[in-house]
């Protein structure tokens, strides 16, 4: 088979959609060598150059200029002979020629219908136009949710029959066990508190962090915080100076993939009390890495942690602080916690993901 993928995340984006791109691809890859993987777009970049080895991954520069993702891609696809195009970010292209090809989308979320007030009114209906049409084209959709693919049939108006549920894994760097050497350069170089509990994400409403910050005021529970800041990070600096808590919350920026899985194996606890997300692979890259999650209680969160990951109510700071104080003073209460979500999170794995995958792919052939 020759499958050719709209590569745009899998150069430019550094996290989320370019993270999954990325780890498709390479599962894919590694344990079906047999076939032909084309990355589409009119550029590349060093990401993802591990995954280009030159044999069965092929960079294929894409025609030029402006709306070509759109109007050109889908034919430049059928001009290399692909038997299926796979869109990786909810979008397909609009054009194409009459050559026969397979059309598959990831749909992530669609938190810009839920929660209009996080976009902007030209995103919002940017966005939805490209995803209702993007569903329509297609001949099967990836949903890596349960709770995505109510999304889809409620607001997208697509019938269940044409909807897969497939998950995401999460970067093999969570999956390995550091050096002695990286995890003492990793403490040493961001000045890593002995205990503390950790927050990765972007720093913006959607994620919560305020309430995470309101929940440990008064305790001695430092945090750690690794995410890009947004304007909404300018609530959180006033809060900490007003409680003068600017000591107990440690931010850190330009951490790399190995460091980050290093300091999620250091943490006490993970706590990610998102308001919504399309799944939450930071839940995951916790499991992974043997650290006990406290997470929301809605949406898909429960899919990504399992029974054994603690719940709370993100609109609740007394809960999530109730939640994280259980946790903090119950060593024997964690480490169980932590090895039945290491048990669950296996399901994540690298091997059964690519299998799904490529029996969508065979399935839809």
């Amino acid at each position: 088979m020759k499958i050719a993928f709209d590569a745009k995340r899998f150069f430019h984006n550094t996290s989320g959609l370019g993270n999954y791109s990325r780890d498709l691809v390479r599962i894919l890859s590694e344990y079906y060598p047999n076939n032909e993987y084309l990355l589409l777009n009119k550029n590349k970049s060093e990401r993802g150059k591990d995954i280009l080895d030159g044999t069965h991954v092929k960079f294929v520069e894409t025609s030029k200029g402006n709306f070509s993702r759109q109007l050109a891609m889908g034919k430049d696809a059928q001009k290399q002979g692909a038997d299926i195009f796979h869109g990786l970010s909810g979008e397909l292209p609009l054009k194409w020629d009459q050559k026969p090809i397979k059309k598959i989308v990831t749909i992530h979320d669609l938190i810009f219908v839920r929660y209009p007030q996080y976009y902007s009114f030209f995103d919002r209906k940017i966005h939805l136009w490209k995803f209702r049409k993007a569903a329509h084209i297609a001949d099967k959709i990836i949903a890596i949710s349960e709770q995505t693919k109510r999304d889809i049939v409620q607001y997208l108006q697509i019938p269940e029959s044409k909807i897969e549920v497939i998950y995401q894994g999460c970067h093999k760097a969570f999956k390995e066990q550091q050096s002695v050497e990286l995890i003492q350069a990793t403490k040493d170089k961001f000045k890593l508190p002995e205990n503390f509990i950790l927050n990765v994400g972007t720093i913006e409403d959607r994620k919560n962090l305020l309430n995470v910050v309101k929940a440990i005021k008064g305790t001695e529970i430092p945090l750690v915080v690794v995410g890009r800041k947004t304007k909404y990070y300018q609530k959180i600096e006033s809060f900490l100076k007003k409680n003068k808590m600017e000591q107990q919350v440690v931010f850190l920026e330009g951490v790399s993939m190995d460091e980050l899985a290093v300091i999620y194996k250091l943490a006490n606890i993970f706590v990610y009390p998102s308001f919504f997300e399309g799944f939450g692979i930071p839940v995951i890259e916790a499991l992974f890495s043997k650290t006990v999650v406290v997470t929301s209680n809605t949406g898909c969160m429960p899919e990504a942690g399992g029974k054994d990951s603690v719940y709370v109510d993100p609109n609740n700071d007394l809960d999530i602080r109730a939640k994280i104080k259980f946790l903090w003073d119950n060593e024997s209460e964690r480490k169980r916690r932590e090895e039945k979500g290491f048990e669950f999170v296996q399901k994540f794995n690298d091997e059964p993901i690519a299998k799904e995958l490529m029996n969508l792919y065979q399935k839809i052939i």
